[in-house]
């Protein structure tokens, strides 16, 4: 069977005018474990082309603020969002914060982050790895207790030793691999809720 990139996902993303065909993947998440409500506070990882931010600016309402980041340039517009063209890595979240009008800490955090994919199997695994870490990291800054951890990886056999890390720090870890996902993608969400924790660099309120 040919490869099909323009499939029912693609033109679905179309007819609702979401950036990419991702935010059902976001939706089917939501809709198994309530991640996201009604003015919640969320911070988006990787968040370009959008789409991810899209789902979230509208389950979260008008009482809800969202801030993106992400290395290419989120060109959707938002009226409870922000977004920043940087890399997480260098970033000054605290400025960030200040400039989108945001007070952490989050209710969410939400990393559709990947690697630049060299084709090279164990490079991009290891790469997309280092992203699920690095964005769980930063939910341990800033994300509040009881809140709630979404992130993409490519599956390796590092995949048990980080969902152990994500159950040392949060109550709940599910794994799955949305209906919309691409047959040949590697690619799996771990989903994490109810953060042990307070957060490392935000105030508890």
């Amino acid at each position: 069977m040919a490869y099909n990139r323009k499939d029912f996902y693609f033109h679905e993303a179309k007819k609702q005018n979401y950036a990419a065909r991702s935010a059902f993947k976001l939706e089917e998440i939501d809709a198994r474990f309530r991640i996201l409500k009604a003015g919640d506070r969320v911070l988006d990882l990787g968040a370009a082309p959008g789409s991810w931010s899209q789902y979230a600016s509208k389950k979260i309402g008008p009482k809800g603020r969202l801030a993106g980041v992400d290395l290419d340039p989120v060109r959707v517009s938002l009226p409870n969002a922000t977004f920043l063209q940087e890399d997480i890595r260098t970033l000054n979240f605290e400025v960030f914060f200040r400039k989108a009008g945001l007070t952490p800490p989050f209710d969410a955090v939400l990393s559709d982050m990947a690697p630049r994919t060299t084709g090279i199997k164990v490079t991009d695994q290891a790469r997309s790895l280092e992203l699920c870490e690095l964005a769980l990291a930063t939910a341990e800054k800033f994300l509040r207790k009881k809140g709630h951890f979404v992130c993409k990886l490519f599956h390796s056999e590092d995949f048990e030793g980080f969902r152990a890390k994500l159950r040392a720090r949060f109550d709940k870890v599910e794994v799955l691999r949305p209906k919309s996902t691409r047959k040949e993608s590697k690619e799996i969400f771990l989903i994490s809720i109810g953060h042990k924790n307070e957060p490392t660099e935000a105030g508890s309120g």
